[in-house]
């Protein structure tokens, strides 16, 4: 399976690539907004858990993603590349793209995901549940074991931090933060700046 979806991904262009990134987050709004309907009271109840004026969004929706990009950098170094290895998807998605283009694909993964995941799945069916789907849609990282140990632990941190504030924009920021600033570090590593 792995080889497989290598192959195919090493088959499509930059742009069908892209494309197909910003596709997956369309059907991952498509769906919370499908479940929304049949999980929420009513819109306001969804509303409900997007507070703009929080200072948890930035203390700690800043303060977990400097910390899971800090983990990352230092696993980058110490661990072997082949931890690291995810079918060379991140770097084909990440070196091609300028730098505003890095800030709409951060931000576009970063909403799409914690809407469904923490927003719609994660308030209805719990953390566990969230976590464990959130991991099985990473499906690339299923085949190395540090790497989906690592997007499980991810999930169940950033569910955690939605659980302790109840705010949505929180782990929206944070993921967007964390996204964002590993793109630019992918992007930069890879072109030798």
């Amino acid at each position: 399976m792995k080889n497989k979806q290598a192959e195919i991904i090493k088959q499509l262009t930059d742009r069908e690539l892209h494309i197909n990134l910003f596709l997956t987050q369309i059907i991952l709004l498509t769906v919370s907004a499908v479940l929304g309907i049949f999980l929420f009271e009513d819109r306001s109840a969804f509303f409900k858990l997007l507070r703009i004026k929080d200072w948890n969004i930035l203390l700690i929706g800043g303060s977990a993603a400097i910390i899971v990009i800090l983990f990352d950098l230092l696993a980058m170094k110490l661990l072997p590349e082949s931890y690291q290895d995810d079918g060379g998807v991140n770097e084909r998605i990440f070196k091609s793209l300028s730098y505003p283009m890095i800030f709409v694909v951060a931000l576009s993964v970063a909403l799409s995901e914690e809407i469904l995941f923490r927003g719609v799945i994660q308030t209805h069916l719990g953390l566990f549940w969230a976590s464990f789907i959130f991991a099985l849609v990473h499906y690339r990282y299923l085949f190395n074991w540090f790497l989906f140990l690592n997007i499980v632990v991810l999930s169940f941190f950033i569910g955690v931090i939605f659980e302790a504030t109840e705010n949505l924009l929180v782990t929206i920021f944070s993921h967007f933060l964390i996204d964002f600033i590993l793109g630019i570090i992918v992007k930069t590593r890879d072109n030798g700046n």
